[in-house]
């Protein structure tokens, strides 16, 4: 119980991350539910990192002055750090963590800028690190809004491919039993508690990764290392998300993926994986083409065939191969082996279809990872 309290008592920092016209749109309300949280308002920091703005736009940087200004009185001590350009999610998260850290905050939760807190949010995930030491990064529950009875992520799910996704997504909130902690594949970056002494053994966000995946890159990181990825189910936030299609978000998660398997798997396991994924870019080059965004993949393929790009990770790869703690044949063990939410790009057969062949072979590579 002692522990529990001490960890109650914790100096947390959120970090709200906005960028272009988001302060107009979301501002306002995220501000409103940080103020209703039910954690000692002298133990919170609000820390807001203006993301600049497009070249078209005008700053909205005397707007989010404005609106701290008046909730002044009943906001937690907040500071807005003004960015000349936008740096990318996981850089201008980082400008967040680095103020938690200097600041001798103990956790930092990631606040997506279209989204808001319940009440109890930042108690319950502080409750949740408080469960267990080993706990080492913790998700809330998010919420679609305002379709609030569905589910945007229940903690998300790592594809062996390098793919990730959300668990539970659009399943409704009263149909799903989720335990109070639950461990998950990776935690999503739109939601999500840091511990800071975690950020200082392991570095903060790969900023290398600009757009997607850095979350998942992340949670991975912490778990080669020993720690926990965990859902906090009673800790909720509500997300205005919408699934788009845009090329350039097929672009960095096509491109990231590959990033991916290559920091975490060791060199027979990325060598086994080829037959299969020769086999998923030709159909993916399908679907790319049919859905006009074959461009945007060979794109990515020009990426991966630069020596000069492979230099940018191959460090980052080191780092990881000298800390971890767990095996590939482990990390296979966590991570899924078909690929949910599909439809929302393929037709529900070609799902079926895809789903059994990557079903087939990751049975075929348990069988033969053992290192």
């Amino acid at each position: 119980m002692s522990n529990q309290i001490q960890n109650l008592n914790a100096k947390v920092a959120i970090v709200y991350l906005v960028w272009s016209d988001e302060p107009s749109k979301f501002l306002a309300r995220a501000l409103e539910a940080i103020v209703k949280q039910n954690y000692a308002r002298e133990n919170l920091r609000l820390v807001v990192v203006y993301n600049s703005y497009k070249p078209d736009e005008v700053s909205q940087l005397s707007f989010i002055e404005s609106e701290v200004l008046k909730n002044k009185n009943i906001l937690p001590e907040t500071v807005v750090l003004a960015q000349a350009k936008n740096l990318g999610f996981p850089a201008g998260n980082n400008v967040g963590l680095q103020w938690a850290i200097d600041n001798d905050c103990d956790y930092v939760f990631l606040h997506n800028a279209d989204g808001f807190l319940a009440p109890d949010a930042i108690n319950e995930m502080a409750s949740a690190f408080a469960s267990d030491k080993n706990i080492g990064q913790v998700q809330s529950l998010i919420r679609l809004y305002p379709e609030t009875n569905l589910i945007n992520s229940a903690g998300n799910n790592f594809h062996y491919l390098g793919i990730g996704y959300c668990a539970n997504y659009r399943e409704r909130v009263d149909k799903v039993i989720l335990p109070t902690i639950k461990d998950i594949g990776y935690a999503s970056g739109a939601a999500t508690m840091l511990r800071v002494d975690l950020l200082k053994k392991f570095g903060k966000w790969h900023e290398e990764f600009y757009l997607y995946h850095e979350d998942t890159e992340y949670s991975l990181r912490l778990k080669i290392n020993g720690f926990r990825v965990v859902l906090a189910s009673q800790a909720e936030f509500f997300h205005e998300y919408t699934f788009s299609k845009n090329l350039e978000k097929f672009y960095w998660l096509e491109r990231n993926r590959h990033a991916l398997k290559y920091l975490f798997y060791k060199w027979p396991t990325l060598i086994l994986t080829w037959p299969l994924e020769i086999v998923y870019n030709l159909g993916l080059m399908i679907v790319a083409g049919g859905g006009g965004w074959l461009s945007e993949l060979l794109r990515v393929y020009r990426y991966w065939l630069s020596s000069k790009n492979w230099q940018i990770w191959r460090e980052l790869r080191r780092n990881n191969l000298r800390t971890r703690k767990m095996s590939d044949r482990q990390l296979l063990a966590q991570v899924v082996a078909t690929i949910g939410s599909a439809e929302l790009v393929i037709s529900a057969p070609l799902k079926f279809f895809v789903n059994a062949i990557f079903k087939l072979y990751y049975y075929f590579l348990r069988l033969i990872v053992w290192w």
